[in-house]
């Protein structure tokens, strides 16, 4: 039984058989609360005589099926998600009737209820494969074709769609109908209905040759006064006018909105001109501008795909890395070169390479192109390897080729498959065009082979203290055996008057075990040496004996801030490798979080450091630490300017480690206005952080909870409730989010990430310690009866993480032996093996801290 998974097989298959022309959706979505009523109508050709499905997810009922005039018996051919249509014609005609279920998931179209104003609001999100949760459809990325919506609404709703919104015809008792017009030919998992009582700003933009394309942003009607439409509009444009520059291809759809949805469970997705966001992104409270740089990130990420994925689509998931990596490498691209955030490439060094690494050394790395056998291994597919090694790995295609070349190449390649379908051969072959390399070898070192190499100097001095010799030695783990070739720079770094100053660089390529650099040969032994300087390369770095004394002294005093992100992240990967003690790295935040000028950076550290004491320092330092770490963090916020970010983010970091009883007073007093900081605003999202803390330490009652959500009575307060009481240290908070979230599935995708993070709170282990069985014994059940983003959040969000005992790798391997493959899928392995590797590497982590 195929369930809703679908094989790549199947799908190249139904692909050969079949043409899609054109889809009819006509949506009711007056129907109820529950349900709305759903009819598609497809054409589309086939081979004369042949069979295939179409696929449909609904608990029903199914109401009419006809296929070119002929009523099937929905009971005979609707089963297991899909429709079987039998002796196809060449040219065919499906129509299918069916009541369909509002999601509470973010799957399929998603219906929410504002707890402020009652307001109404719907969107979809197709991306894997949802659009067949509102109508029949062939569900894969290779059969395009056009979409008709015609949606029946109350009238005074907002409607968006990836056509421009028609004017709604009356339909009478508060009933509206928007007929809108055809698409151009798109992949069913970014066509979109965005639904509600939205507020909507609108503002149209003007091309360089003069084509206006109408833009709008909107929000629910509860968050308006918090929606920074000139913000949005204005990096919007700067988007605009970079990509189609960049690309030489005009934006290719008719407007372009940006909609920011409630309960979201992605952080965007890319629907063809109608892009949805999670809401987070309005900004109800002050927030730093690593959020906003974020955000910023994100705009131009979705805008990226406008070309890359919706115009040209891949044909299987297998490429879903070229159209993330793609979107994320264009992305940081244009905020280095088009916006305010001109140090991008630091952040996405700090951010996201650290992430790929992170991801890369699990045990189910893979290589960037991925073998996608089927549906389930796409939803586990969505990593820092799909993302941010791919982007990397661009980013080094494009030093390979030229820059010139680069973008002569995706000019060219926009132009040859524009409204198609294509394969990484494809962009390949475009790019060796316009450069005149043989991209092949590339290829196989970069895109086919998985995990990181790592890259350290070794060399020999003078008695005069100048490099006698000087190489650059690669290594590769024992399982991934390949070296590859690098281009690198080599940066020489001395203490100066201005701080630690790069006062040579070589750049070089390394090929093989060892590279020779001559260069160097007869300069005097720096400070420190960076391999990797600019960040040219994707490879682990690590450092001499005298570069480690330089960083553990002075690694606040770098006068630019990418050498300064390029070590910090080499830190994080050695206390991840158990060759950092986790007392050392905390000592080295202490040393530099002062001095460290990015406010991301900065705020990364801060997360780092916290993980180092909770989960890697040995369990007989983890309290004096925990208290070091918490009484830095309180000096830092006093001693910061007042209303800066680095206040805002220190306040932060208290309210998440704050342990004594002066650390947890400033916070309540803080929190009931007896005390204040100058410049520091304890508004509603800091209110809640500080507010969490306190009921995590048993400094804040349920009344408190209670009296905070009627302050703030939002669906986002009501998310932060459920996170307080989650948190609190009882056996009986403990097992009342347990039952709200494993024997329940009443819980909204938010609703249930929130309770999540309130459970698990790492200090709490010894509460948490009876759910590491009650975990192993339902996380099965949990992946078979759960839609996929809420199973793979309950499986890898309730891992026992904070219990660092051999015994829990052991209960891993003793479920993945003894369970088949129907009880534990692959894509569950998966995750289960990659908790496994976190517990394997905080179990070592914890041993070298102890000694």
């Amino acid at each position: 039984m195929p369930g809703t998974n679908l094989t790549r097989e199947e799908a190249a298959e139904r692909a050969r058989l079949l043409s899609v022309s054109s889809y009819e959706v006509e949506l009711d979505l007056t129907a109820g609360a529950e349900d709305f009523d759903s009819v598609s109508v497809i054409r589309f050709t086939a081979e004369p005589g042949s069979a295939t499905f179409a696929d449909l997810v609904t608990e029903g009922p199914v109401r009419r099926i006809v296929l070119n005039g002929r009523e099937l018996d929905a009971a005979e051919v609707f089963a297991d998600s899909r429709i079987r249509l039998e002796g196809l014609a060449e040219q065919n005609v499906l129509e299918v009737a069916a009541s369909c279920q509002y999601s509470h998931t973010g799957e399929g179209l998603h219906r929410m209820v504002d707890p402020v104003d009652g307001g109404v609001f719907l969107y979809t999100q197709f991306e894997v494969p949802d659009a067949r949760r509102v109508f029949a459809a062939f569900e894969q990325p290779d059969l395009k074709a056009t979409f008709r919506f015609t949606v029946t609404a109350p009238a005074d709703w907002a409607m968006f769609s990836n056509s421009p919104t028609p004017d709604p015809e009356p339909a009478g008792e508060g009933k509206a109908v928007w007929r809108f017009e055809p698409t151009a030919r798109i992949s069913t998992y970014i066509t979109a209905l965005v639904a509600g009582e939205y507020g909507v700003v609108r503002k149209d933009y003007t091309s360089a040759d003069g084509t206006v394309i109408p833009m709008a942003v909107a929000a629910r009607r509860s968050l308006m006064e918090y929606l920074d439409a000139d913000e949005l509009f204005d990096i919007t444009f700067k988007g605009f006018d970079y990509f189609q520059a960049l690309f030489d291809h005009p934006y290719p759809f008719p407007k372009y909105d940006q909609l920011f949805v409630p309960e979201y469970n992605a952080g965007a997705m890319e629907n063809a001109g109608c892009v949805t966001f999670r809401e987070d992104y309005v900004f109800r409270s002050k927030t730093t501008d690593a959020s906003y740089e974020r955000r910023a990130e994100t705009i131009l990420h979705e805008l990226a795909h406008m070309w890359f994925g919706d115009l040209v689509t891949m044909e299987w998931w297998n490429d879903l890395w070229l159209n993330e990596s793609f979107a994320t490498y264009a992305s940081v691209r244009c905020q280095a070169e088009a916006t305010r955030w001109t140090g991008a490439w630091t952040t996405f060094a700090n951010t996201e390479k650290t992430w790929a690494y992170a991801q890369d050394q699990l045990p189910s790395t893979h290589p960037i192109v991925a073998e996608i056998p089927d549906l389930e291994a796409v939803y586990v597919n969505f990593d820092g390897i799909t993302y941010a090694k791919g982007a990397s790995v661009l980013k080094q295609l494009v030093a390979y080729v030229g820059d010139d070349a680069f973008v002569k190449g995706l000019r060219t390649y926009f132009k040859r498959h524009a409204w198609g379908n294509t394969r990484l051969s494809d962009l390949l072959g475009a790019l060796e065009e316009a450069s005149g390399r043989d991209l092949g070898t590339w290829s196989k070192a970069w895109l086919e082979t998985a995990a990181p190499n790592t890259l350290s100097p070794a060399f020999t001095l003078a008695e005069d203290g100048t490099f006698a010799s000087f190489s650059v030695l690669q290594e590769a783990p024992a399982d991934y055996p390949t070296l590859r070739p690098h281009r690198i720079a080599v940066g020489l770094y001395e203490r100066g008057d201005g701080g630690l100053e790069r006062v040579r660089r070589i750049e070089l390529d390394v090929v093989g075990a060892q590279t020779e650099v001559p260069e160097l040969v007869g300069v005097r032994q720096p400070d420190l040496v960076l391999l990797n300087d600019d960040d040219l390369g994707y490879a682990k770095i690590r450092f001499d004996e005298r570069s480690i004394n330089t960083l553990i002294s002075s690694i606040g005093e770098f006068a630019e801030s990418l050498p300064r992100a390029l070590s910090w992240v080499s830190a994080w990967d050695m206390v991840r490798n158990a060759e950092l003690p986790a007392h050392d790295y905390v000592a080295l935040v202490i040393s530099g979080a002062a001095k460290e000028s990015s406010i991301t950076v900065l705020q990364s550290l801060q997360r780092q450091a916290k993980m180092a004491v909770e989960l890697y320092a040995s369990p007989d330092r983890r309290a004096e630490l925990a208290e070091r770490w918490a009484g830095f963090a309180h000096a830092q916020l006093l001693q910061a300017d007042p209303g800066s970010d680095v206040q805002l983010s220190w306040a932060r970091t208290l309210a998440s480690t704050a342990r004594d009883e002066a650390h947890l007073g400033l916070l309540r007093g803080l929190l009931d206005g007896t005390e204040s900081l100058d410049g520091l605003t304890v508004d509603t999202e800091l209110r809640w952080a500080l507010l969490q803390r306190l009921a995590a330490t048993l400094h804040a009652t349920e009344e408190d909870v209670e009296a905070e959500l009627v302050k703030d009575p939002t669906a986002a307060g009501k998310r932060h409730a459920m996170n307080a009481r989650a948190g609190m240290p009882t056996e009986q908070a403990k097992a009342a989010a347990w039952a709200s979230m494993v024997e329940d599935d009443k819980l909204t995708n938010e609703e249930l990430m929130a309770t999540v993070l309130g459970f698990r709170q790492p200090e709490q282990r010894d509460l948490l310690a009876p759910y590491a069985e009650k975990y192993f014994g339902a996380v099965a059940g949990l992946w078979a009866a759960r839609t996929p983003h809420m199973a793979q959040l309950l499986a890898t969000g309730l891992y026992p993480a904070a219990i660092v005992q051999r015994s829990v790798v052991e209960r891993v391997d003793a479920l993945l032996a003894s369970a088949d493959e129907q009880t534990v899928p692959p894509a569950l392995r998966r995750l289960l093996l990659e908790q496994r590797d976190g517990t394997v590497r905080t179990l070592a982590g914890q041993e070298l801290d102890a000694r």
